[in-house]
């Protein structure tokens, strides 16, 4: 009998309406690279177990140990139920469903791993960014194994394993008139599809590029946001505005514009949980809910939200399957109580590469990452960001010089609006600890930039 087999066993027999049970195991892979050489290797083995109950609609929970004793486990939970409100819209734990195969979530490789291959690889991210102009160079590696199970007193039983790789550089200089830096990121959930080159390669090539960079004049500029950059955008702007939560208690931007057209007609914005490569890719969340890819934006209308059970309930709809139990650096955690996530965040992507965009720029700026993005007034859409590296001034169509640091204040109803091209370039990104997104990059027209 299974651990979580055991739990629910019990709670039957303590004539409990529902309960739920989730357990993690999860191995993680940690290589931190500082002053231009691996730092510190480490390996963590997880393993958690979290109960959430449900009778006569009170909701009780507990995190433990995967070594407690059932009877503790339920003791932690049940204690607190004489002060617990019932929570009357409250329906049911989900059914037993039918799946769709993800390709691409899961490599055999990347969980047997060996240390001589992990070293190997943040050493070729390092020396993949060696240059005699880069300075420090700094970063991590980041591998994930893990195995998830779910399972409820309604029968459903879901497991899956799944893997995930990210690497990071950061390359710094002090040459020129300004200390600059660069950064490259990859992620991936198979060993194939990750380049430790490339990692290396961007951060070094940002960085150089940087040198010397001319002051951008406070002014109103067409925008290039790179993918790294229209990224942190999408996890700490964006995503919040589409969360069921978010949007009924009327603290999203977009509060009673469902239906209605909020971009142009060019922007669709997808929710995709079945991405291969993805690294929010599932093919059910973390109740056991299926998940498929839901249109948030098609073709600049409001098309949905996403929520878990819980919220769905209390606006009387059914969950989206967004239901997420997060984890750090990746993947999920026994978290007892999820909360609704979006699994990817996806720019649907256009037909035109970088270089055309910059062509099409008379007066613009190309930034490649942004910094301490965060919302001022989300009721309104109101945020604030600071491009700091990858910066390029674009005069005519081309590219004129590096540009110093500038501060964006900028409102995100109006940046969906004046969205003029989509890339080509999509690829994923994951900020730390963050929301994962799939992004091409992004032209925004009548930005505001102040100069710092």
């Amino acid at each position: 009998m299974s651990r979580c087999e055991s739990i629910l066993q019990k709670a039957k027999g303590l004539q409990l309406e529902e309960c739920e049970a989730v357990l993690i195991q999860k191995k993680v892979i940690t290589v931190r690279i500082t002053d231009s050489e691996i730092a510190e290797t480490k390996q963590n083995e997880e393993r958690g177990l979290a109960i959430r109950i449900i009778d006569k609609k009170k909701i009780l929970s507990a995190r433990a140990s995967v070594s407690d004793d059932d009877n503790i486990i339920f003791e932690k939970s049940l204690k607190i139920r004489s002060f617990v409100q019932p929570k009357t819209f409250w329906k049911s734990l989900p059914f037993p469903s039918k799946y769709e195969k993800i390709a691409k979530t899961y490599d055999k490789r990347l969980e047997g791993i060996s240390w001589s291959q992990v070293i190997d690889i943040a050493n070729t991210m390092i020396n993949s960014a060696v240059h005699k102009q880069i300075t420090r160079i700094s970063g991590s590696l980041n591998i994930v194994s893990e195995e998830f199970e779910i399972m409820n007193t309604h029968g459903l039983n879901c497991s899956e394993k799944s893997t995930y790789i990210a690497g990071i550089i950061n390359a710094d200089s002090d040459n020129g008139t300004n200390n600059i830096s660069g950064i490259g990121s990859v992620c991936s959930r198979t060993l194939d599809a990750f380049s430790p080159e490339t990692v290396g390669r961007e951060a070094s090539d940002m960085c150089i590029n940087s040198v010397n960079p001319a002051s951008c004049e406070s002014d109103v500029y067409s925008i290039i946001f790179e993918p790294y950059a229209i990224g942190e955008m999408l996890a700490f702007v964006f995503a919040s505005n589409f969360n069921l939560k978010t949007y009924s208690e009327k603290r999203s931007c977009f509060t009673g514009k469902l239906g209605k057209k909020i971009a142009s007609d060019d922007f669709s914005l997808i929710d995709d949980p079945h991405s291969p490569e993805g690294i929010g890719s599932k093919p059910f969340d973390d109740e056991g809910t299926p998940t498929k890819p839901r249109h948030l934006i098609e073709s600049g209308i409001f098309s949905n939200t996403f929520s878990d059970s819980f919220y769905a309930f209390k606006e009387g709809i059914q969950s989206t399957g967004n239901a997420a139990r997060m984890g750090s650096p990746m993947g999920r955690d026994a978290h007892p109580i999820p909360m609704p996530l979006p699994h990817n965040l996806r720019i649907k992507e256009g037909h035109m590469n970088k270089e055309g965009m910059i062509q099409e720029t008379k007066k613009g700026i190309l930034v490649g990452r942004l910094w301490y993005t965060y919302p001022v007034n989300p009721e309104r859409g109101d945020f604030s960001c600071t491009a700091r590296s990858g910066i390029k001034i674009i005069e005519n169509g081309k590219i004129k010089s590096p540009g110093k640091s500038v501060r964006i204040v900028h409102n995100l109803p109006m940046l969906l609006w004046n969205i003029s091209a989509i890339g080509n370039d999509s690829r994923n990104i994951l900020q730390w600890n963050s929301l994962p997104c799939i992004t091409p990059s992004v032209m925004v027209d009548s930005i505001k930039i102040t100069s710092i």
